[in-house]
């Protein structure tokens, strides 16, 4: 016992800390102290208990001695505060989304309007084409007849999202319409929509010209399904652009997305940079072996002068569509003869000239035009083929029936501008 004591008496002051060490077997166990049940115990909040019926003590009244209304000593009263704070909170968002989204731009326009902060100049739109007479071509080309007929003489043919003006309406089938070169003819109505907002420059970011054979817009800018087949110098307007594609504005308010590979991006006001001749040629030689059709300007059907017009528009020269109004464009070369035989010597006719030729059934000196070539290479004509069914190349030379029959030769490139 003694032992037992010495050692309680040497425990350390942070002995409540240590572990307990493991009764040891003999060892006399001191007795714990137990808690009588029917000792009463006090607590302060059962003072008011009655022990009779075994419940709190009487009622109180809230706001006499705690100063509490019905309404605050009431537990629905949190959950009713927290459904208003969450109203309020939901109605000062929606506010504050009205107020970025739908007053601030309305208002701020006005508020800076005449000055120089640019964030707030408004754009100007001049409209071009708001004339209700004006449409817009809707097939990838459509024929420029000169009756109102299936089988009446082509004039041209004119191309998508291309706006031309209405001159009469509907006469079996067909629209009188003026092209914007002046031309006038009967159009498929069909072919034709009276909205106009995807050629109108200013409504849009960016001018696309075709510069490729053709080109197809998709409906969306990877793995669409095929809109529209375009031609060579169609025009598109865009307002975004991609890493290699451009989303474009289509006639009906509609949009689609084509690839940027073989289009030209201008300013939506901006003119195409006129380039050296063997670009003319090179757009040119895209037609060789092309199915011939008269005055046709695309690759499913194309003419000389049809090639001549589109190549010579994609690469910064306006020229007119019509054979005759070429015979005029540019300037006139006249080769100088070789001095022994009076022949024309061919490599005075450089890539990019045009010849207009005479009927090969006419006597020699006739002047009316009857077709054109363009000289491709020394040597080389790019002309329709004599089955008259594609337009090809052919080879001639000094002294060949067609030196004989050059009526005129027109140059409308330089060659020395890059």
């Amino acid at each position: 016992m003694m032992k037992s004591q010495d050692k309680k008496e040497k425990k350390p002051l942070f002995g409540v800390f240590e572990r307990k060490n493991k009764q040891v077997l003999g060892e006399e166990i001191e007795p714990k102290p137990i808690r009588h049940i029917e000792r009463p115990i006090n607590l302060p909040f059962l003072a008011d208990v009655n022990e009779d019926r075994g419940q709190y003590g009487s009622t109180e009244d809230m706001q006499d001695k705690w100063g509490l209304s019905e309404k605050q000593a009431t537990v629905n009263v949190i959950r009713k505060r927290r459904l208003v704070g969450l109203a309020i909170a939901f109605a000062s968002f929606t506010l504050l989304l009205v107020g970025v989204f739908y007053i601030l731009p309305r208002v701020l326009p006005g508020v800076f309007k005449g000055t120089n902060i640019e964030l707030f100049v408004e754009p100007v739109v001049n409209y071009e084409f708001n004339d209700p007479d004006y449409r817009v071509v809707i097939d990838s080309t459509v024929s420029l007849m000169a009756l109102p007929e299936p089988d009446a003489r082509r004039i041209t043919q004119v191309l998508y999202n291309e706006p031309v003006k209405l001159i009469s309406e509907s006469r079996n089938g067909y629209c009188k319409i003026e092209t914007e070169d002046g031309l006038v003819g009967y159009v498929k109505a069909s072919s034709l929509i009276a909205e106009t907002l995807s050629v109108e420059p200013d409504k849009h970011q960016y001018k696309l010209i075709v510069s490729d054979p053709s080109k197809n817009i998709m409906t969306h800018a990877s793995n669409g399904t095929l809109i529209k087949k375009v031609m060579m110098n169609t025009v598109l307007y865009a307002d975004i652009k991609r890493e290699g594609v451009y989303q474009v504005a289509l006639p009906g308010g509609e949009v689609g997305w084509i690839g940027s590979s073989g289009v030209i991006e201008l300013q939506p006001r901006a003119a195409t940079e006129e380039v050296s001749s063997r670009y003319f040629v090179s757009s040119v030689m895209t037609f060789v072996n092309a199915k011939y059709i008269d005055n046709g300007i695309s690759i499913d059907g194309a003419s000389v002068n049809g090639a001549v017009y589109v190549s010579a528009e994609i690469n910064g020269i306006s020229i007119p569509r019509t054979m005759k109004g070429q015979a005029e464009a540019g300037i006139e070369v006249i080769p100088e003869p070789d001095a022994v035989t009076g022949e024309i010597m061919i490599d005075q006719i450089l890539p990019g000239d045009i010849l207009f030729l005479s009927d090969p059934k006419k006597a020699p000196g006739d002047k009316e035009i009857y077709e054109m070539a363009v000289c491709t290479d020394t040597g080389t004509l790019f002309m329709i083929s004599p089955a008259r069914t594609t337009v090809r190349l052919r080879n001639f030379e000094s002294g060949d029936d067609i030196c004989q029959r050059i009526i005129t030769i027109r140059r409308i490139f330089n060659s020395k501008v890059t």
